[in-house]
């Protein structure tokens, strides 16, 4: 028996109207544009001499759409207002809003909007213009499926639940991000500043029987991370490279300015033999914590000082030696555990927000995917 598709299909200009509001008394309100991303953002351009009667504002649940560049972009650019705050945008745009939001929630048709796949389908619709462009008749015209609202809601009700975790969490972040550099900008009135080089050595062993290979080589990262080697490794003999065990750091000394030191505290990898390996003493890890030094190096006015330090040398190199000359602010142990836990936080916060916002990529669509053909 043949399956009957019971998807709902309707032309998407009969159920939004164009929303034409001008700032003709001039109303200070902000300039904002919009990106493929499909968010507002603050307008770039210089806005001193522009005359904002003539732009259109935008209030809450006002969709704004431009279809100058969907044939270039192989994209919609459109996005939702959502803020409680008005704002203008340029006359250049097309704004709209849903006509009854009883039939369809200008959430839903957002997130039906915001598809790859429609942008496709509107690209297939562009005119022969150099960019492309989609008009508005046309954009009314292209198709659309509308499900039962209780889908609806349902779909929308996801995407808020996603989107505001990750907002939450965001939020967070920023917060625990600015006390921490706040404690450890504290640290450095509050306590006396000691040599680097009292509290940590040299590590040099190297790869000579070659039980570590190209599997195991590793670089690091300007964000302070250990990566798989990007270099051309063919034919290279692995014996003199280094070793970086557990509670090891690792760093560049041709790059370190730019954040390319890192901190293990995982497997055993090798480095390039012109990397500086080094670790805490022994006797003096408790006296300082190897996340609160790896915090330290992490600081732009760290990375800032280690390029004047350099400076003068052929490749400007901050080498082992001149790591044991930096001078770091000591707190009691206790204080450096308390400071590496809320980084901690943050970084699950981080974490968090970022795991939200890629399911909200992949699985709001993929729910409005499902609600074609429910």
């Amino acid at each position: 028996m043949e399956k009957v598709d019971k998807t709902k299909w309707v032309r998407l200009g009969d159920y939004i109207e164009v929303y034409d509001r001008k700032n003709t008394d001039g109303k200070p309100y902000p300039f904002y544009g919009i990106n493929k991303d499909k968010t507002f953002m603050p307008t770039v351009a210089d806005t001193n001499e522009l005359d904002n009667t003539k732009y259109k504002v935008v209030e809450k649940d006002t969709f704004v759409f431009n279809g100058m560049h969907v044939g270039r972009d192989v994209a919609i650019c459109i996005a939702l207002y959502n803020a409680d705050f008005p704002v203008i945008v340029s006359p250049a745009y097309t704004s709209f809003k849903v006509i009854d939001e009883t039939i369809i929630l200008p959430e839903f048709l957002f997130l039906q909007l915001s598809r790859d796949e429609f942008g496709r389908y509107g690209w297939f619709f562009c005119d022969a213009s150099v960019r492309g462009g989609l008009d508005w008749k046309r954009f009314c015209d292209l198709q659309i499926y509308l499900p039962d609202i209780e889908v609806q809601r349902e779909i929308v009700a996801a995407y808020n639940g996603l989107k505001t975790i990750a907002e939450q969490n965001e939020a967070l972040l920023s917060k625990i991000s600015d006390a921490c550099h706040a404690y450890i900008v504290d640290c450095r009135a509050k306590y006396p500043a000691v040599p680097l080089g009292d509290y940590i050595e040299q590590c040099d062993e190297r790869n000579i029987n070659n039980y570590y290979n190209e599997k195991n080589l590793r670089g690091v990262t300007n964000e302070g991370a250990f990566n798989s080697s990007r270099a051309n490794i063919i034919g290279l003999n692995f014996s003199n490279y280094k070793i970086v065990t557990n509670g090891c750091f690792a760093y560049n000394p041709a790059r370190i300015n730019i954040g390319s030191i890192a901190y293990n505290h995982e497997t055993t990898f090798i480095v390039s033999p012109m990397y500086c390996v080094f670790t805490i003493r022994h006797e003096a890890c408790n006296i300082l914590n190897a996340s609160y030094l790896n915090l330290w190096f992490r600081r732009k006015e760290f990375q800032r000082s280690t390029l004047f330090y350099a400076t003068g040398s052929v490749r400007d190199i901050f080498d082992y030696n001149l790591m044991a000359e930096v001078n770091i602010p000591l707190p009691p142990i206790e204080v450096q555990q308390s400071i590496v836990a809320l980084y901690n936080c943050a970084e699950r916060a981080r974490k968090i927000a970022t795991e939200a916002r890629e399911k909200l990529k992949t699985l709001c669509p993929a729910l409005v995917q499902r609600a074609a053909h429910c």
